[in-house]
Order: C-alpha cells, then sequence, then structure tokens
C-alpha cells in the first residue's frame, strides 16, 4: 500500500515528460509537412523548366530526390508522432489503471479499519459486562456481612442471624455509637413550661450516683451535675408532658464516665439568684418565683 502513491507519482511524471514528447513530435511532423510541400512545388517548377529546355535532367533528378527525402521524413515524423501519441495513451490508460488500484486499496483499508473499531468497541462491551459482573459479585460477597455506619455498640437485636430473611428496610440491630455527647431527656408538666427556655441552667442527679440536694441552695448540694438545656419540644409528647434535652455543662464539672445510655436521671431547675429577704417577702405575698434566663440577669433582684 505504501508503493502505490510512489508509483503514482512515477507514472504521473512520465505522463508529462510523455505530453512534451507529443508537443515536439507534432511540431517536428509540422515543420516535415512543410518540407515536403516546398519539395513539391519546387520539384513541378523544375520539371516545368525541363520542359522548357531551361535545365538539365540532372537538376530534374536532384529536386526528384531531395522530394522524396521530404517525404521519407514526412512518414518518419508522422509515424513518430503517433507512437508518441500512442505511448501518452497507454501511459493515461495506465494512470487510471493505477488510481483505481489505489482507490481499491484504500478501500480495503478503510474496511479493515472499520473492522477493527467494531472490534475494539465489541472488546469494549464485553469488558464493562465483565466489569458489571465483577462488581455485582463484589457487592454480593459483601452482603455476606452486615457492616455497621460507624463504630459503637449493639444495645438490641431485632433478627437471631442464621436462617433469618431481613427484606428491605428491616430493622436488624440498634447500635449505640461508642464517641457520643451524651444528653438527658427530661419530662415536665405543661404548667412548668414557661419557667424553661433554650440555654437555661440545670442541676441533674443520676441513678447510682448518691446526691444530697439542698432546696435553693445549689453550691451546698453534693453529687448534683451540671447540665444546660440544648432544646426544648413544643408538642406534647404521649405521656402529657413536654420533652426537654438537657446536654453536659462545659463550664461545670463533667458528668461521670460511668454513664450508659438508658440510665435514669432528675432534672432540677435554677430559679435566678436573689436575696433572702426577697424571697421571704416573694413566699408570704404569694408572688410567682423569677426563672433563671441565659442571660446574664441585671438590675433589681427579681427582674426577669
Amino acid at each position: 500500500t505504501n508503493t502505490l502513491p510512489l508509483k503514482l507519482s512515477q507514472l504521473k511524471n512520465k505522463l508529462a515528460q510523455l505530453s512534451a514528447k507529443v508537443q515536439a513530435d507534432s511540431a517536428e511532423n509540422l515543420a516535415a509537412l512543410t518540407e515536403s510541400q516546398i519539395a513539391a512545388t519546387q520539384l513541378d517548377r523544375q520539371r516545368a523548366m525541363y520542359d522548357s529546355g531551361l535545365v538539365s535532367l540532372t537538376q530534374l533528378e536532384l529536386r526528384k530526390l531531395q522530394f522524396q527525402s521530404a517525404m521519407a521524413k514526412k512518414a518518419s515524423a508522422e509515424n513518430k508522432l503517433a507512437s508518441s501519441r500512442q505511448e501518452l495513451l497507454i501511459t493515461a490508460t495506465e494512470m487510471n489503471f493505477q488510481q483505481q488500484d489505489n482507490q481499491q486499496e484504500m478501500a480495503k483499508a478503510e474496511g479493515e479499519k472499520f473492522q477493527s473499531l467494531t472490534a475494539i468497541a465489541s472488546s469494549q462491551a464485553d469488558l464493562a459486562k465483565l466489569r458489571n459482573e465483577y462488581s455485582n459479585y463484589q457487592v454480593r460477597n459483601g452482603m455476606y456481612f452486615i457492616t455497621a455506619p460507624q463504630s459503637g455498640q449493639i444495645v438490641k437485636a431485632k433478627k437471631a442471624g442464621i436462617g433469618e430473611f431481613v427484606k428491605d428496610g428491616d430493622m436488624i440491630a440498634e447500635i449505640v455509637p461508642q464517641d457520643v455527647q451524651y444528653a438527658v431527656d427530661i419530662y415536665v408538666e405543661p404548667v412548668d413550661l414557661p419557667l424553661l427556655s433554650k440555654g437555661q441552667k440545670m442541676r441533674l442527679v443520676f441513678d447510682g450516683f448518691p446526691a444530697i440536694v439542698f432546696s435553693g441552695w445549689p453550691e451546698a448540694s453534693s453529687g448534683t451535675f451540671a447540665g444546660e438545656i440544648a432544646a426544648v419540644e413544643t408538642n406534647l409528647s404521649a405521656n402529657g408532658k413536654f420533652r426537654l434535652i438537657v446536654k453536659e455543662d462545659p463550664g461545670d464539672r463533667p458528668w461521670p464516665q460511668q454513664l450508659k445510655i438508658g440510665t435514669g436521671a432528675t432534672g432540677i431547675g435554677l430559679l435566678a439568684d436573689v436575696p433572702l429577704w426577697y424571697e421571704l417577702w416573694r413566699n408570704i405575698n404569694g408572688f410567682p418565683a423569677d426563672f433563671y434566663t441565659p442571660e446574664k440577669l441585671k438590675g433589681k433582684p427579681g427582674q426577669p
């Protein structure tokens, strides 16, 4: 295939050379024709002069010889021109054949190219299919084990294990993460909800941790832990109370490390700090208690 363009280029060069040769032979043939015509005219004149007795027979025969030589040159030029034209025609035909052969070779190469591309595409499709099957097998192999989204401890198992049928969305086990920030759920009566708000401080007593509580004197109490209200739900729970979420107060001592999820706790809401005489005066008059707010209290005692 690589030699076809070279051969075609050689034929083009040969065709150009033959075209130039045909032009030269055509000019040579035209000159021979003109020379033969002149020789014929001179022969006629020489014959007329011989008949009139003006020239000798030798001169007439010399003109005949020149006429025959001119006619021979004319015939040779015509044959040479015809041969050049025939060679030019043969070269042009060979060039056309070579071009057709070149086009056939190119078409064959293009066909083989598209066949190769088709084979590549088919191989890629087979490879993608095999990769998909391999991925499916990997997923299936991974389904032999159930992996939790994070590290933790199983606190409740819903399925026994071997021989169990599990549907999509079924709960298998309840997992408690290892590293979590503990919080306490406290339920309060609806009448006490206005006294509580997000960010309010509370004291907590956990089950299993002895505590001595002095009402109204949180500093004197022992065994209680500080907490801060993180959220207050506005919807009534099923038990007819409102739920509070109390988190650990970072500004006080940390909660015990022995705490486990599900440990019981009792919350004590802190009211505003007021002088003793104000608290006695409030109780004597039956006024409501001043509740604690997250902002720092300023102004007169008892001002919310």
